[in-house]
């Protein structure tokens, strides 16, 4: 593992999803609809990464990680925009997912967006919260971009190559920024009783939202007849290592947890870069922006 650091950039990816089936794992709706929970999740609460760590800026008194924040904040914006282009693709198959993301940009627009709070410790406070929740967020983004990119799994079942790549160009950036919102966190406040709250509260979240989030897309499968969605469904995939197991997911949380835990401990920097340079979506956004440069 590697925890050299590399400085964050932006990479303009683009996909074209017409050849992508439904169920791009093939015969597997199961896998298929979790995975693709992510294209629910992913464009409100990156948005909402992004306009909490703009208001924060202004505590940032270290140089570097303010350019890593900048950094993270350009590579989230872009994930956001490239999940959200697959919901088109979505509906035009048959799946409207307008009622699961219209409960998402709730929780993230309202229940965790600004609130008119009075200047000084009760605005810093909030800011704090959703500062560590973000940290507690990218714990698990982070634990999530490791597992795809060794997922082989996928490729043996024959998964959509267009998919694939997605996910693992995101979960590749995850790792190459997945000490950013910790430190970031740590600069800030690095409250112990905050981060294991927070975390807490993050991971009750994630769970409830990813199985509905499944059982919504199983439910609603104009392919299916009695689309369901299982525990046990889950930890089957798991042990096949087409999900992340129930296994890694519980020992992901006392590493979390640890006084003496760091991101930088976890995943490897030099696979994501080495994936990240063979990308067909990051190759080819290099190549266009290599391109306008020599136009300019």
């Amino acid at each position: 593992m590697s925890n050299k650091h590399v400085p964050l950039k932006a990479r303009k990816v683009s996909f074209a999803w017409e050849d992508t089936p439904l169920h791009w794992v093939p015969g597997d709706p199961f896998t298929t609809h979790t995975i693709n929970v992510l294209h629910l999740l992913l464009p409100a609460g990156e948005r909402w990464f992004v306009h909490v760590y703009k208001q924060v800026l202004p505590y940032i008194r270290d140089e570097r990680l303010r350019e890593d924040v900048i950094g993270f904040i350009g590579q989230e914006a872009m994930h956001s925009q490239a999940h959200d282009e697959v919901l088109p693709h979505l509906r035009g198959q048959g799946l409207d997912p307008t009622p699961y993301t219209a409960q998402v940009d709730w929780l993230f627009e309202k229940l965790l967006g600004d609130r008119t709070l009075p200047p000084g410790r009760p605005r810093r406070w909030w800011l704090m919260e959703r500062v560590a929740l973000i940290a507690a967020i990218e714990h698990y983004t982070a634990f999530l971009g490791d597992w795809v990119l060794n997922a082989e799994a996928l490729d043996r079942r024959g998964a959509d190559p267009t998919m694939l790549d997605l996910l693992r160009w995101h979960g590749a950036e995850e790792v190459e920024h997945r000490s950013v919102a910790f430190d970031l966190f740590v600069h800030v406040d690095g409250d112990y009783a905050r981060r294991v709250r927070t975390w807490a509260t993050a991971f009750a979240a994630l769970v409830f939202l990813w199985q509905r989030g499944t059982r919504f897309f199983m439910a609603n499968d104009p392919t299916l007849v009695d689309g369901r969605a299982t525990f046990r469904d889950f930890h089957r995939r798991g042990r096949q290592g087409l999900l992340p197991s129930t296994g890694a997911i519980t020992r992901s949380i006392p590493g979390y947890l640890s006084r003496a835990y760091h991101p930088s401990k976890e995943c490897s920097t030099e696979q994501a870069v080495a994936y990240l340079a063979t990308s067909p979506a990051a190759v080819a956004a290099s190549a266009a922006e290599k391109s306008q440069e020599g136009a300019a």
